[in-house]
């Protein structure tokens, strides 16, 4: 993940995966196909045959996406698994294993008929029992589930009421459970290799989808697929129906960012996801070479103030930050102008995005100072440094991982011209989630993508903040107010789309109003190709559609 890019992006969410995956969609696409339609380039029909050599940055922790958050997991997991709905890059729910559903007018349950000529690759059918088995395995302790099971937190129970027919029943309304089911996340697996260990799973796993892969995710390697021939029942947008184009794909884990654009340049490789702002601007000037990208939607890479304690707890501290220093000039000066700026809790290309509160988030450094003077920081040291009461305004910004460091380095520089000593705290991961669950810093830094607002609820929701006792979880910023607790259960059992948007703005305005959090830039999901390969969409989730790709030559 990018840092701060999620599914979580750099840390906590999926700090849920360790402490380098946090918590990552509507797509700003700027290639062909780009709007998630896989449709075909200019030129020709789609061209059967080949195989697609890829390199990512990061392999996850765990190829099942049941049990990691991680950006890479969905990246993988998805040409294998598909779900029972799917959701497109505008926004909408559409038929996928699921022909249908019914939604009861307490909003308690759902019941989806399903398709009867769907299989798995290890030759079982899918049926209800398989929906109902996918998911008592997602919520089931034995998985811990770093990610799925907090995305149909509502589920209460399922049952297969016929062979191709499944009862879904929710402890209470959410009106982001399609939104769920439709994420990689929830993907559906044959029950016969969920009994198996989740060790096993995070090797290899089975789905009804595109491809399927005999050696599963092999560590410091990577993974190869090869086409599922019998494949025939795509989603409609998918542009096409029928199987994969490609014969195969071998996705192959190279860390490194330099040698992954030199493997792509020589052509070791067909393409490349995860390049750094430096390489996307040379290959976009590089002939032969396409650069395909889109905005991630949900949250933005942010830092994230500690709201419960220390001086970040001050309304007054936290807005004097966000008007104080220039977020804006500083990440498009590091990333070379790649990312757009952030203007709020979430990306512009979030459904539900809500850009009425722009202008709170304007560089403004005499109100900055305005502000701190209020807040009693009047006193200054012999450093230059703000002080109250003899002691320093003094910020531990807790990270860790390197790829921030230039970011950081110049943030800290513009915060100490305010009169705000950051302190850069790098630590090893072990440290990095014992100090997040105790909430021992004041700074955090992070993304979160998501193809829904009720990312919201994910990342200030009270029930989220990470503690010994909960475990980690995604409000880092440790966010408690009573205004929007109430706006999220408001949303959660909005009766439609255009409710629960207008709710989740509100919520937004609640959040900028209370500075509870910093943005600064919308992560980007890049995918660097040689121009031979074509059809390069975008999914809701900002992963790149394996499914759609074909070669030219």
């Amino acid at each position: 993940m990018h840092p701060g890019t999620g599914t979580r992006t750099s840390r906590p969410a999926a700090l849920a995966a360790g402490a380098t995956a946090l918590l990552t969609m509507l797509a700003t696409a700027c290639s062909a196909g780009g709007d998630g339609t896989g449709g075909a380039a200019v030129g020709g029909p789609p061209r059967d045959g080949g195989t697609l050599r890829v390199a990512i940055a990061k392999e996850p922790e765990c190829l099942d996406p049941h049990q990691s958050p991680t950006e890479a997991s969905r990246l993988l997991s998805r040409p294998i698994v598909d779900s029972l709905v799917h959701q497109t890059a505008k926004g909408a729910f559409e038929p996928w294993l699921a022909k249908s559903w019914k939604i009861s007018p307490d909003r308690l349950t759902y019941t989806f008929t399903l398709r009867d000529d769907v299989t798995f690759t290890d030759g079982t059918k899918f049926d209800a029992a398989a929906v109902v088995a996918n998911l008592d395995h997602v919520v089931a302790p034995a998985t811990k589930s770093l990610l799925a099971s907090s995305l149909i937190s509502a589920y209460k129970s399922s049952r297969a009421i016929g062979a191709h027919t499944a009862e879904i029943t929710l402890k209470q309304p959410d009106s982001g459970f399609l939104g769920a089911l439709a994420q990689p996340n929830l993907g559906i697996e044959s029950p016969a290799t969920l009994k198996g260990s989740t060790s096993a799973l995070c090797k290899k796993i089975v789905g009804t989808g595109p491809f399927r892969t005999t050696g599963g995710l092999v560590a410091q390697k990577g993974v190869d697929y090869t086409k599922n021939p019998g494949y025939d029942w795509a989603p409609k947008s998918a542009g096409h129906s029928g199987p994969a184009h490609l014969d195969a794909i071998k996705v192959q884990v190279v860390p490194d960012n330099a040698a992954r654009s030199g493997a792509l340049t020589s052509g070791q490789i067909d393409a490349a996801t995860g390049l750094d702002a430096t390489s996307t601007r040379q290959l976009q000037n590089a002939s032969g070479f396409t650069v395909h990208k889109t905005s991630f939607p949900g949250a933005n890479y942010s830092y994230w103030p500690n709201t419960a304690k220390g001086p970040l707890a001050d309304v007054s501290v936290r807005k004097a930050l966000r008007a104080g220093i220039d977020w804006s000039t500083i990440a498009q000066r590091v990333n070379f102008g790649q990312y757009p700026s952030a203007k709020g809790p979430l990306s512009t290309t979030t459904p539900g995005y809500d850009g009425s509160q722009a202008a709170a988030y304007a560089y403004d450094p005499a109100e900055a100072g305005r502000l701190l003077d209020a807040a009693g920081w009047t006193g200054r040291d012999s450093q230059g440094y703000r002080t109250k009461d003899g002691k320093r305004l003094r910020v531990r910004h807790l990270w860790s991982d390197p790829s921030i460091t230039n970011l950081a380095v110049q943030i800290q520089a513009a915060a100490k011209k305010l009169g705000v000593e950051f302190v850069e705290q790098n630590v090893d991961s072990g440290t990095y989630v014992e100090r997040l669950l105790a909430g021992d810093y004041e700074i955090i830094d992070t993304s979160f993508s998501s193809p829904s607002p009720d990312v919201l609820r994910v990342l200030f929701g009270k029930e989220n903040i990470p503690t010994p006792a909960r475990g980690i979880s995604n409000n880092v910023a440790r966010y408690d107010n009573r205004t929007a607790e109430r706006l999220f259960t408001e949303a959660q059992r909005a009766t439609g789309q255009k409710q629960e948007f207008r709710i989740y703005g509100e919520a937004q305005r609640q959040i900028t109003a209370d500075a509870a959090v910093l943005p600064i830039y919308s992560p980007v999901s890049t995918f660097a190709a040689r121009s031979a390969v074509q059809g390069v969409g975008f999914t809701a989730d900002g992963s790149v559609d394996l499914y759609a790709l074909w070669l030219a030559s």
